[in-house]
This record gives structure tokens, C-alpha cells and sequence, in this order.
């Protein structure tokens, strides 16, 4: 057998497997920051909707103690118009 050849299969199939490795390195990092960037997105996304929610909660509590037992309830104070409510609804 011609070592040249031998040494030459060897050094690419090493160059193949390195390029290789690279690429799903650089995949992998695609990929991680594809995730991350999607996860800040809906972490912002809840934290908006969780202040307004908690807008709402504080807005009926005052209601509730603006309103005793023996007065006239007027309406509840609706939920602030962008609030999502669609998990509650049946």
C-alpha cells in the first residue's frame, strides 16, 4: 500500500470530521440562540399580561372596598382591554 495515500485518506477523513464538528457547533449555537431569543419573547409577553392582571385584581379589590355590604354595587371594574383572558374562558 502507498503510504502517501494512507496518510492523505487519514488527514482528510481528520479535516472532514473537524469540519464537521465545527458545522454542528455553529448549528448548535444557531439553534440556542434561535431558543433563547423566542423564550425572552414570550418571558416579556407573560410579564406584560401579569401586570396588567394584577392591574385588574387591584382595580376590583378597590371597588370591593369602596363598595360595603350595605350599598348599591355599581358594575365591576372591567379588565383592561388588552389583557388576554382566553386561558380563563370556557
Amino acid at each position: 500500500m502507498d503510504v502517501g495515500a494512507l496518510v492523505g485518506g487519514g488527514v482528510a477523513l481528520i479535516v472532514g470530521l473537524l469540519s464537521w464538528n465545527q458545522s454542528r457547533a455553529t448549528n448548535r449555537r444557531s439553534d440556542f440562540t434561535a431558543i433563547t431569543e423566542r423564550l425572552d419573547k414570550e418571558v416579556r409577553e407573560e410579564r406584560t399580561q401579569r401586570r396588567l392582571l394584577t392591574r385588574a385584581y387591584l382595580d376590583l379589590i378597590q371597588w370591593a372596598r369602596r363598595v360595603g355590604p350595605d350599598t348599591p354595587a355599581g358594575p365591576a371594574p372591567e379588565p383592561p382591554t388588552e389583557l388576554d383572558l382566553t386561558p380563563w374562558h370556557l
